[in-house]
């Protein structure tokens, strides 16, 4: 499968990100209906988990991908992108009660802002070497940015530095996420892809949940069927960031994803009953995450490839 052009899947991750901020909003509400947080987690995995088995029984390019992972060739590292995923799951819902969603969004950027610049530089995903460019830096720099306006006005809780850090790491571990899994779509297809992210998720989800006995509880489940649709949002978001890494890199891509959660986080405030309506930070950030998305593409994307500073090998190595 082709890489969609630029635009087009840029486009197509603010999707995601608008799909990511539904995806916050039903998993916190699940955590605090059940009374533990990771259930919440727990039941947005399984959601993603049951999607992929279908998958599997209908779709030939995801079985044919999969098959194909012994040929491909790549490092086993390179199929742990569903730990990063597993990760901000969990910690969001444990972290924002303490910070506030402020502390956290703004913390979470940051770090996949770096954890961006990062592995575009290290050359882990499928689009090679991408250098350390002023307009990249920059953009980056504007995302965080443009985030914590966004956020103005939102509570604060107790900045507790180690949370704070553990946001931090969240977000370089989404980031570490994109850049694993895009490498192994671009290898095997993105339907194998997705498929590999959830089964290295589900492992990491379910160890947490038997050590912290969330899988020995009885809560009381609620009956709203919207609670239980994380897992059909987050195959949405791992396949847009499967898209866009694949086309524009990882730190683009992630730039994007936060445009459409904050652009997401808008349309709910205006959505849901007793919402606050529509709250200017929250629009400028917003259109400020997406120029920093174009600011981060000033230079010709040409330079920035594998080509300028190495080569790959057939079995996707990077050499050089």
């Amino acid at each position: 499968m082709r890489p969609l052009p630029l635009p087009a899947a840029l486009a197509v991750v603010v999707l995601g990100g608008v799909a990511s901020a539904a995806q916050g909003a039903v998993n916190a509400e699940l955590g605090e209906r059940t009374g533990d947080p990771v259930l919440g987690s727990v039941v947005n995995n399984l959601g993603g988990c049951l999607l992929v088995l279908a998958g599997l029984a209908v779709l030939p390019s995801m079985r044919a991908g999969l098959a194909g992972l012994r040929r491909s060739g790549l490092p086993w590292w390179t199929y742990l992108g569903g730990v990063g995923g597993a990760v901000i799951v969990l910690v969001a819902p444990v972290v924002v009660p303490v910070l506030g969603v402020a502390v956290f969004t703004i913390a979470q950027v940051a770090g996949g802002s770096l954890g961006g610049l990062a592995v575009d530089r290290a050359g882990l995903a499928a689009t090679g070497r991408m250098p350390l460019t002023l307009p990249r830096v920059g953009g980056a720099l504007l995302g965080v940015g443009a985030v914590a306006l966004a956020q103005l006005g939102r509570p604060v809780g107790d900045l507790a530095v180690g949370l704070v850090l553990l946001c931090v790491l969240g977000g370089l571990a989404v980031a570490g996420q994109s850049a694993l899994n895009g490498r192994v779509a671009a290898s095997v297809g993105p339907a194998a892809g997705l498929a590999v992210n959830f089964a290295v998720s589900t492992v990491v989800i379910g160890a947490v949940a038997a050590i912290t006995g969330a899988l020995v509880t009885a809560p009381d489940w609620p009956t709203q069927w919207w609670l239980y649709l994380g897992g059909l949002l987050g195959v949405g978001i791992v396949l847009t960031l499967l898209i866009g890494v694949r086309a524009a890199g990882v730190l683009r891509t992630g730039l994007a994803l936060v445009a459409g959660q904050l652009g997401g986080a808008l349309l709910l405030d205006l959505a849901l009953p007793g919402g606050p309506g529509v709250r200017l930070p929250v629009l400028a950030g917003a259109l400020l995450t997406l120029l920093a998305v174009v600011v981060t593409g000033l230079r010709r994307r040409g330079p920035d490839r594998v080509a300028a500073e190495g080569a790959r090998e057939p079995d996707g190595r990077l050499v050089g």
